[in-house]
C-alpha cells in the first residue's frame, strides 16, 4: 500500500489517495503514470512516514518538483522558510508565567 497525491496545473495537491504498493505495475506502467493517465492529472507518490518528499502531502499543499518536495500552505505568522527542512518559520510562542 502506498499513498499518491494529485496535483492541479499549479502542483496544489487536490486529493490524497491509498493505492497498490510502488513496486507493483498497473497495465506495465508505474503507479504514478497509471494513476496520473487515468485521472488526467499528476500524480506524485507521498510517504506517510515521510521518507520521500519531506512532507506527507496534504490538500492545499504545494509539490516543489526542484526541491522534491511536498510543502504546506505559508501560515500567516510565516517569517521565513527553512530550506533544508522545506517548512515554514513560525514564531515560538510567547509562554505565559504563571
Amino acid at each position: 500500500m502506498a499513498h499518491y497525491a494529485f496535483l492541479d496545473e499549479n502542483n496544489i495537491v487536490t486529493e490524497v489517495i491509498v493505492g497498490i504498493d510502488e513496486t507493483e505495475l498497473i497495465e506495465g506502467l508505474e503507479p504514478e503514470i497509471w494513476y496520473g493517465n487515468f485521472r488526467n492529472q499528476s500524480c506524485v507518490r507521498t510517504s506517510f512516514n515521510a521518507k520521500i518528499r519531506k512532507h506527507f502531502a496534504g490538500v492545499g499543499f504545494s509539490y516543489d518538483p526542484d526541491r522534491d518536495a511536498f510543502i504546506a500552505p505559508e501560515p500567516s505568522n510565516a517569517i521565513g522558510f527553512d530550506e533544508k527542512k522545506c517548512e515554514w518559520i513560525v514564531p515560538e510562542p510567547v509562554k505565559r508565567i504563571e
